[in-house]
């Protein structure tokens, strides 16, 4: 089995270039993954910023230490490391409809034991909540992204991509700031409010029947090859897809995508310190987690948008070069909140801004390289290649848990300033990547021949 060594930009044949503004995603099957896939990524995030408010200021401040929403980052991400093998295997054995509902029901006695965990005030309780949800998300996504290609055609993969890239991340901003609005009233900073120890579990639950009811309406699809052999090595899954991916330029573009999630755990872990670097609130402080929600999902949108109907690599150097420069302005710029009431000013100061530059551009990064690995990954494999390829985004996340929690005592109380760390990383790994991947079609100008790989069919040949 051999892809293209060429990656070009992706043209589509001929007779299937159109308006690019016309797309054919509003179909029930891509409507109810796009619901499932939002309230799902909503209540992954309400957990994981409660459990993070609450370690660093909240109920159970220094519990874990400083820098200890790095220890929670790592609960969240080692399931999706350890698993996301196994539910690469089953999205490619079983109907990926099949595998979402399964989750979905999970999901339900899963916000049950959160709820247990909030309500007694136990920390271990909840932790494993978050776990247990991780675990059951690892198993959705390689059938969440494998299932794409089954809904919609081939002209309309940017487009579902980057849709679904940004509802995602209106569903990060969702539950961002209602996991700030819960935190708050969970464990208020005001001594004058009561504590309301239901409302995290609530919430969490509501969101987990919705997301069930909406996989409910997705449409029949076809199994996979239910006479594969289940490798319960899940690293031999992982070593197996990457043998077949280092045989062309698949592999590469793997980690380039995956590379991503290193910055973008370190971010994650910054933004909520900025209840010290702006004397804000837990609730003001969503606002730029909030934000950059909205920058990613816009970026992914006009990535899609301006892709058309082909895939369009030339946006990953923008990308790379847009984060750089926010990355730059965030470390060094220092803070200001101009004089407006509560959340109003959080959303219009600089930080804010530069926070919403850095999402934009990680958009244009992102939604080439992913749409590259759907693309070219084989139909009878693509849940393991996708599993692998998510398992490989978690590592990075991982390690960006680990990093921030070893670094962050060396800049006392200045964690902004690790946005320059990250800006080094984006330059280097941009630039290697972007040697790698020469004569692609990403690097800007550097244009393959047609006779080396003129169309996407023949590039997955």
């Amino acid at each position: 089995m051999g892809y293209g060594e060429h990656i070009p930009a992706l043209p589509l044949p001929p007779q299937s270039q159109g308006d690019p503004l016309k797309s054919n995603l509003i179909k029930r099957g891509f409507l109810s993954l796009l619901a499932a896939q939002f309230l799902g990524a909503m209540n992954d995030n309400v957990l994981k910023m409660l459990l993070t408010f609450m370690v660093i200021d909240g109920a159970w401040a220094g519990m874990l230490g400083d820098g200890g929403q790095g220890i929670v980052g790592i609960c969240f991400t080692i399931p999706f490391i350890l698993l996301s093998g196994y539910g690469g295997q089953i999205a490619d054995r079983y109907s990926k409809r099949e595998v979402t509902l399964w989750v979905k029901i999970a999901e339900v006695p899963i916000a049950l034991i959160a709820m247990v965990g909030f309500y007694l005030g136990n920390l271990w309780i909840t932790l494993l909540a978050l776990v247990a949800l991780t675990c059951q998300s690892s198993f959705f996504g390689p059938a969440k992204y494998g299932m794409i290609p089954e809904l919609v055609d081939d002209t309309d993969l940017s487009r579902a991509n980057g849709t679904i890239n940004m509802m995602t991340n209106v569903a990060v901003i969702v539950g961002t700031l209602l996991g700030g609005v819960v935190a708050d009233r969970y464990s208020p900073q005001d001594a004058s409010l009561t504590p309301i120890q239901w409302l995290p579990g609530a919430a969490l639950l509501v969101i987990a029947i919705l997301g069930l009811i909406s996989a409910v309406f997705m449409p029949r699809l076809e199994p996979g090859d239910r006479s594969m052999k289940f490798d319960w090595n899940p690293f031999a899954t992982y070593l197996g897809s990457i043998q077949e991916m280092a045989q062309s330029r698949f592999l590469m573009v793997m980690m380039a995508w995956g590379y991503f999630y290193l910055l973008a755990g370190l971010a994650l872990l910054i933004l909520p310190e900025y209840t010290v670097v702006l004397g804000i609130d837990r609730t003001e402080a969503s606002v730029l987690l909030g934000v950059m929600g909205v920058a990613i999902g816009v970026g992914c949108a006009v990535a899609g948008l301006i892709s058309g109907h082909q895939i369009n690599p030339k946006l990953v150097p923008i990308g790379a070069a847009g984060l750089v420069f926010f990355f730059l302005l965030l470390a060094f710029v220092p803070p200001t909140l101009p004089d407006q009431g509560p959340m109003v000013r959080v959303a219009l100061s600089n930080t804010a801004g530069f926070v919403f530059g850095a999402g934009f551009f990680a958009g244009f990064y992102i939604i080439p390289l992913q749409s590259l690995l759907q693309k070219l990954s084989p139909d009878n494999e693509r849940g393991r290649f996708l599993g692998t390829a998510n398992a490989l985004s978690f590592t990075f996340l991982t390690i960006a848990s680990l990093m921030y929690w070893a670094i962050r005592p060396m800049f006392d109380d200045q964690p902004q300033r690790i946005f320059a760390l990250c800006a080094a990383m984006m330059a280097a790994g941009a630039g290697f990547f972007l040697w790698r991947l020469r004569g692609t079609g990403i690097l800007i100008g550097n244009r393959p021949t047609t006779a080396e790989s003129p169309t996407a069919a023949e590039a997955a040949e």
